[in-house]
């Protein structure tokens, strides 16, 4: 993709776009944002991020964004490998142990972006990704 100026926009522009999107697709969908890029160290090592954490009516969400151009040949979802999985499950304990309970219902969600120059981008949620 390529911005006004046109330059190419980098890997960090593309992934912050589609956090965004992310977002503004949730609100719309009536989920209320908690957080974004919620990070947890320990010892000045990361051990747990998520993207978004969000609310919809009582159920905590602990959402991965993952933007791909509409021509990736690789799904968006497919990049979520156990690993990502991990950290994603480490930050959201975390974020757990700070509420200080797991009696709430939650999930793990994986949010889809697909961009293409001059479209306006696909949202392809996809509930209880693993």
């Amino acid at each position: 993709m390529t911005g006004p100026d046109g330059e190419e926009r980098d890997r960090q522009w593309l992934g912050r776009y589609g956090e965004d999107v992310a977002t503004a697709w949730l609100r719309a969908h009536q989920c209320k944002i908690l957080a974004r890029n919620y990070r947890n160290e320990r010892r000045g090592r990361r051990t747990g991020e998520v993207d978004i954490i969000a609310r919809e009516d009582r159920l905590l969400l602990f959402v991965e964004v993952k933007t791909r151009h509409e021509s990736s040949k690789i799904r968006p979802l497919d990049a979520v490998d156990k690993a990502k999985q991990e950290l994603i499950e480490r930050g959201a304990n975390d974020w757990l142990r700070r509420l200080g309970t797991r009696q709430l219902p939650w999930r793990f969600d994986v949010i889809e972006i697909y961009v293409a120059e001059g479209k306006l981008p696909r949202v392809n949620r996809v509930r209880d990704a693993f």
